[in-house]
């Protein structure tokens, strides 16, 4: 299949293929007359790579999927490059987590604090929000 049938059939964009064609992720086969041409597998790889980018793996990070698929194996992660990627990525994640939880609780405290130095009379007037028609608020 041709460039554009691909892409289409990928989700993608021939610009996109073009660039993992450069990264060497897309193998560049060409006809005689200098077309590119991809066939099964390689639509194969872009879904890999694809997917893997939609949970947020880097471009360089799906190298070992792509690899593994290349050197026949039935799955992109059936390889150890692609496992160890997978740890890489699980301790990147829990990193986040970690700090998540972090900001998270250090809003809940700032909250806490803020409801506990509300004035305990009537709700203060907040000016941002009133409407005014003739000089009297509505």
């Amino acid at each position: 299949m041709r460039i554009g049938e691909l892409a289409e059939r990928a989700g993608t964009t021939t610009r996109t293929l073009r660039y993992y064609e450069s990264r060497g992720l897309l193998p560049a086969r060409r006809t005689e007359r200098g077309h590119r041409t991809y066939d099964e597998s390689d639509l194969r790889l872009l879904r890999e790579i694809r997917a893997l980018r939609d949970f947020g793996f880097e471009l360089e990070e799906t190298r070992p999927f792509v690899d593994c698929l290349r050197a026949g194996h039935p799955a992109g992660d059936a390889c150890p490059a692609s496992v160890a990627v997978y740890r890489r990525k699980l301790d990147e994640l829990d990193g986040l987590l970690g700090r998540l939880r972090d900001v998270r609780d250090q809003v809940a405290a700032q909250l806490l604090r803020a409801e506990a130095e509300l004035p305990q009379g009537p709700a203060p007037r907040c000016e941002l929000g009133a409407k005014t028609t003739g000089g009297t608020e509505t």
